[in-house]
Order: C-alpha cells, then sequence, then structure tokens
C-alpha cells in the first residue's frame, strides 16, 4: 500500500500560526500617558466625592420642612374630625 504525505508527519497547529519570524511587537505605554491615566482616574474620583452639606442651611430647611408637614397633618386631622361631626349628625336624626 503507498500512501502520499502531503506534510510530514507529527502535530501541526490548527489554525496555523505565522511563524517566529514575524514577532508581534508589544506596545509599551510611555510615562507620559501612564500619568494622564492617573490624572484622569483621579480627576474622575474627586468628581463624584459627597458633597459636604452646609448643616445651618440644612437644618433651617428640615425644620421649615418639618413645620410644613406637621401644619399639613394637623390640617387632615381637623377635615377628619369635621367630616366626623357632620356624619355623626347626619345619622343621628
Amino acid at each position: 500500500m503507498n500512501n502520499t504525505v502531503m506534510t510530514p508527519p507529527g502535530l501541526h497547529p490548527h489554525p496555523p500560526q505565522q511563524t517566529a519570524s514575524v514577532a508581534a511587537r508589544t506596545r509599551r505605554v510611555g510615562v507620559v500617558d501612564r500619568l494622564a491615566l492617573h490624572v484622569g482616574v483621579a480627576l474622575i474620583k474627586w468628581g463624584r466625592r459627597p458633597r459636604a452639606v452646609d448643616l445651618r442651611t440644612a437644618d433651617v430647611e428640615w425644620s421649615a420642612s418639618f413645620a410644613e408637614r406637621e401644619e399639613s397633618r394637623r390640617s387632615a386631622e381637623r377635615v377628619r374630625a369635621r367630616e366626623t361631626m357632620f356624619s355623626i349628625m347626619l345619622n343621628w336624626r
């Protein structure tokens, strides 16, 4: 039996790889590029920092909104009491 082998026997890479004579160039990052990257990351972190709250104005705003909520709650209680009194008066007759 005669076999014609086109390639020499043994392991062959599949898919075929480039030969070693064409070496892939590695790209090195320069000092300026690294510095720019670090500055950019620092700026992003600085921009996302929590904002300082002025406690004096925050306290005034909180007390004002608390007073408004309290007044609204009292008004709603008065309306409910009035409606309850009217419903009692209407059902009493």
